[in-house]
């Protein structure tokens, strides 16, 4: 079957950036640690793309471990706001041209501040989506600067 090319994928091969696609059935009812083990993953290297509103109106991306939680108090302070919320999933199309499932923070119609989850400075290599539902990109940690401009920091519930 051959792949459709993605923004996501059209971006690093623009940016000339080393990534692997990776496509998989999508099922609406996988989870995110099901999709990191069709891929043969551990679930901390695949991240999930959220994208939330602040009580100024502003909109953020973070990007965190799909088996993990956004602990949306760390995230308001990470961006200054006194709340911040997930947005309406209805609201995710218009606005950043992504679909639920396949959200990505590249390619988005307006790069809004992003903030990966801290557990990347660990890691070698990540995946994420790559922009539809069934695809997934790989790629370096090393070479997301020259992709996308973000900020690391704790995001997530503790235990």
């Amino acid at each position: 079957m051959k792949e459709d090319k993605t923004n996501v994928i059209r971006l690093f091969e623009q940016n000339r950036v080393d990534h692997k696609l990776r496509t998989y059935d999508p099922d609406p009812t996988m989870s995110g640690g099901e999709i990191a083990a069709l891929l043969g993953e551990d679930s901390d290297k695949v991240f999930k793309t959220l994208v939330t509103q602040g009580r100024s109106g502003r909109y953020y991306v973070f990007v965190i471990p799909v088996n993990e939680e956004l602990d949306l108090k760390k995230a308001a302070k990470a961006v200054n706001e006194k709340s911040v919320s997930m947005i309406k999933q209805k609201d995710l199309l218009p606005l950043t041209g992504y679909v639920h499932g396949g959200c990505s923070p590249i390619g988005m119609k307006k790069q809004f501040p992003t903030f990966f989850h801290d557990s990347i400075k660990d890691l070698e290599r990540i995946y994420f989506s790559a922009g539809k539902v069934g695809y997934q990109v790989e790629t370096a940690v090393s070479d997301l600067k020259a992709m996308l401009v973000y900020n690391i920091t704790d995001l997530t519930v503790q235990d």
